[in-house]
């Protein structure tokens, strides 16, 4: 049985914020199964698992027992479960910024007695097309590109 699904139009552009923020809260609940998690070869040990909701952890084991870190996208939340039957749940909304998020993360972690230490430092930062460093070389690469190689522009 064949189905056609017509998938909606998502352009970049309309959510490149949500994206990037996105990424960097995806960064800070991975690193909490980086540090946490038994190693795997291949990085598997990190990865963030689809479900029908949004994207978990899966469990992690912790102190005798798991927990389990969830984006729930339909309800807009992240909820972080105990196998002890434990639960802390915070609103992901509009405006809530990465440091904010952290600072729930952690603040919600240490309510369970969970303690995580973690590189709190962006790995890959999304960043714009040109950094401040790329507009100050432009003209000194243009000055000895014309010197030794005729003109050049950028």
């Amino acid at each position: 049985m064949t189905t056609n699904i017509a998938w909606p139009a998502l352009p970049l552009e309309e959510w490149q914020a949500t994206k990037n923020t996105l990424h960097l809260y995806l960064q800070v609940v991975g690193k909490i199964r980086l540090a946490l998690f038994p190693r795997l070869n291949h990085w598997w040990h990190v990865t963030h698992y689809v479900t029908p909701r949004g994207l978990t952890t899966r469990p992690i084991p912790y102190a005798g027992g798991s927990f389990e870190i969830a984006f729930d996208f339909i309800d807009h939340k992240l909820r972080i479960s105990t196998s002890k039957g434990e639960r802390r749940e915070f609103d992901l909304h509009d405006g809530l910024t990465v440091a904010d998020f952290y600072r729930k993360v952690f603040e919600n972690l240490d309510s369970l007695g969970i303690h995580a230490d973690i590189k709190a430092v962006p790995y890959e930062r999304p960043r714009p097309r040109h950094s401040l460093r790329t507009l100050k070389i432009t003209p000194m690469i243009k000055s000895i590109s014309n010197v030794f190689g005729g003109s050049w522009s950028a």
